[in-house]
């Protein structure tokens, strides 16, 4: 007996010794291993950058607290799993997760100023014991530190999609959600971007949840190329001092001294990010008498600059089978008004193929009267970001458009070998000048006849960045049709040209990771139900009973004698 409680003593000892080992050890030298197959906890170089920069407190108050489907309490595991992973790299973050409807008072007031912040709440419906009910989920999380906050959605909204189908997108956009809005409330602006005007671009209002998005990480202001005329040397110097410059949509032809200060800024090192229309129709232009447009090429004195970058944008249409939808009236006069959507085949829906960090991921894209890109042999570097669907063609212009068009059946056959047709275009490299070997509009002793490494995207319409208005005449959010509530990657789409033309390949990198979410599979787990019920609920017990008589039989052993 004494032998055996030197014994004893000596593994306790040990025991002990061993764990105060252990917690010095992990308490000098920090290491988490991520034993998922797609790594999705493994976070990437740009956020743990992000995350050490982090020297003031940083709180964020998610709203993911309540009775929730299993689909919404996933969303919300994972959440919290990446906000530990975020606390343990960082003990300046803090976070917690609120349920807004938890405290007493009014409902509706609460809801309401949710939607006032942009915050726009869900219903989703409950089981309980076989009983539904609807309760109100807010998807959405808010990040501050100081006087700097910004909203976080938790939820994406994808078209025709399930809420598991949500989710499972939602989750691969986590990582690059959170380390956007830390960016934002962290880290001081740099970049300047400068919004072109003087040349017919859209008011304001109507590309104003972009200018919103886009002046949350970067300075953005408005530039007009008016004064050229007077002193173009001027304005080129200080439009040299944007770091971005963003074309929407003109509509006035530009004069040769307007084209030469673009093309020195480009050569110069500025980043352009074309968003143009060649033909000139409104959808707005058919909600006539008559429902009809006619659709004509515009002539804004730029094919010569875009032909030698690399690209011409052709003032055709392109109509599509895979198009959007729109909302008509429909029904006999004097009857309650009813409205039917039908596809509209000058609005195509543009679903990214490519790989490229800038569209990978995005959901579908509407576009609007858009044009087909060439891409021309001179030695730059162009990647096709988007392009039509294969059932889809050219229609030159002039052209009437009617809204008679809805009424069409085409077949996939009248659009063979005519499809797969670029809308936008991404060019990367050393650009020559549009005006090498010509006589100059005016003089200027800076004048270069190439650039340096430089890159610029060109969009064969410029409606991709407007939004619609609600009806107190304020911008909605980008990329939502408020007539058949549907809601595109055209947001997406835009901030991701603007972060990659600004260098700012971190946040592009991120958005880009895949998460793969194994799911169950219905139809089968309902056709082997009793295995599914005996592998779930009767291997763990056979598992406890097995390690239980070993243990069993081995004190046995040890102190039966």
């Amino acid at each position: 007996m004494k032998k055996l409680n030197k014994n004893t003593l000596y593994q306790i000892a040990f025991l002990v010794l061993f764990l105060l080992a252990i917690n010095i050890i992990s308490s000098n030298f920090y290491r988490r291993f991520d034993l998922t197959a797609d790594k999705r906890y493994t976070l990437s170089e740009h956020t743990l950058e992000l995350l050490e920069n982090i020297e003031e407190p940083l709180f964020v108050d998610v709203f993911l607290e309540g009775n929730f489907p299993s689909d919404i309490k996933r969303l919300q595991q994972e959440t919290k799993q990446l906000l530990e992973e975020f606390k343990a790299y960082n003990s300046n973050i803090h976070f917690q997760f609120v349920n807004p409807l938890a405290e007493e008072g009014d409902k509706n007031a609460l809801i309401e100023a949710f939607y006032e912040k942009g915050m726009t709440p869900i219903n989703m419906t409950v089981e309980d014991k076989g009983k539904q009910s609807q309760e109100i989920v807010f998807p959405w999380a808010i990040a501050y530190s100081g006087e700097k906050d910004t909203k976080i959605p938790l939820l994406k909204n994808m078209m025709g999609a399930s809420t598991e189908e949500k989710v499972i997108s939602s989750v691969q956009h986590l990582e690059y959600a959170f380390a956007n809005a830390i960016a934002t409330v962290t880290k001081e602006k740099s970049k300047k971007v400068v919004v072109l005007k003087g040349n017919g671009q859209p008011e304001d209002v109507f590309i104003g949840d972009a200018l919103k998005q886009i002046r949350d990480n970067y300075y953005i202001a408005p530039f007009t190329l008016d004064s050229v005329s007077k002193s173009p040397e001027k304005v080129l110097k200080q439009l040299q001092g944007y770091d971005l410059a963003i074309m929407i949509k003109p509509t006035e032809r530009f004069s040769d001294e307007e084209k030469l200060v673009l093309d020195q800024y480009v050569m110069s090192g500025g980043k352009m990010l074309w968003l143009m229309d060649m033909v000139s129709i409104e959808m707005d232009s058919l909600y006539n008498e008559t429902g009809s447009s006619l659709a004509y090429p515009k002539d804004l004195n730029l094919n010569d600059l875009f032909f030698k970058y690399g690209v011409r944008i052709n003032p055709f249409l392109i109509k599509d089978i895979m198009a959007t939808p729109i909302s008509l009236a429909t029904g006999a006069e004097g009857s309650a008004t009813q409205y039917t959507q039908f596809p509209w085949f000058y609005s195509p829906m543009i679903y990214p193929s490519s790989k490229h960090p800038i569209v990978a991921n995005l959901d579908g894209l509407k576009f609007e009267f858009t044009n087909p890109i060439d891409t021309l042999k001179n030695g730059i570097q162009k990647t096709v970001l988007l392009q039509s669907s294969k059932y889809s063609k050219a229609i030159g212009t002039p052209i009437e458009v009617s809204l008679e068009m809805v009424s069409e059946r085409p077949e996939p056959t009248d659009f063979e070998n005519s499809g797969l047709l670029p809308v936008s275009v991404l060019l990367e490299g050393n650009f020559k000048s549009a005006f090498q070997n010509r006589v100059l509009p005016f003089k200027t002793e800076a004048f270069k006849e190439s650039s340096v490494t430089t890159k610029m995207i060109f969009v064969s319409d410029g409606d991709v960045i407007k939004n619609q208005l609600d009806k107190n005449y304020q911008p909605l959010e980008l990329g939502y049709d408020k007539w058949t509530n549907t809601y595109y990657g055209n947001k997406e789409f835009l901030l991701n040209c603007v972060n990659y033309l600004l260098d700012d390949s971190g946040l592009i990198n991120i958005r880009s990771k895949e998460v793969n979410l194994p799911l169950l599979d219905k139809e089968k787990v309902y056709q082997n139900y009793s295995l599914a019920q005996w592998i779930t609920i009767g291997v763990p017990i056979l598992i406890v009973l097995f390690f239980g008589v070993v243990f069993l039989y081995l004190r046995k052993r040890i102190y039966g004698k």
